[in-house]
């Protein structure tokens, strides 16, 4: 059964803690954002630059609007590929954004 993208972000928030969930479906840890959903089957991820030129090289995955260190990720489903991905750079995110501060 594929998961939905909310499905996956819920059992990720069960896991993890130092998570807040802004009211703009954005995520983030000690005031730093991380990862937003702007849309209901879209996410987005801080990764880092380095991270980030590497993983557009996955398909279904661009470079955010929000910059060079963001990724745009857009699977057509939420297939088991997708949830690995969305859960490893979820967590490589929340990891980086780990004392940068607000």
């Amino acid at each position: 059964m594929t998961e939905s993208l909310g499905d996956i972000l819920a059992n990720l928030l069960d896991e993890i803690d130092d998570v807040e969930v802004l009211a703009n479906r954005e995520y983030a840890r000690d005031g730093v954002p991380f990862a937003w959903r702007p849309e209901e089957d879209v996410i987005e991820l801080r990764l880092g630059v380095d991270i980030a030129e590497a993983a557009q090289r996955t398909p279904d995955t661009h470079i955010s609007e929000r910059g060079d260190a963001w990724v745009r990720f857009e699977p057509p489903s939420w297939d088991d590929h997708a949830r690995d991905r969305a859960e490893a750079w979820f967590r490589v995110a929340w990891r980086m954004a780990e004392g940068r501060g607000p």
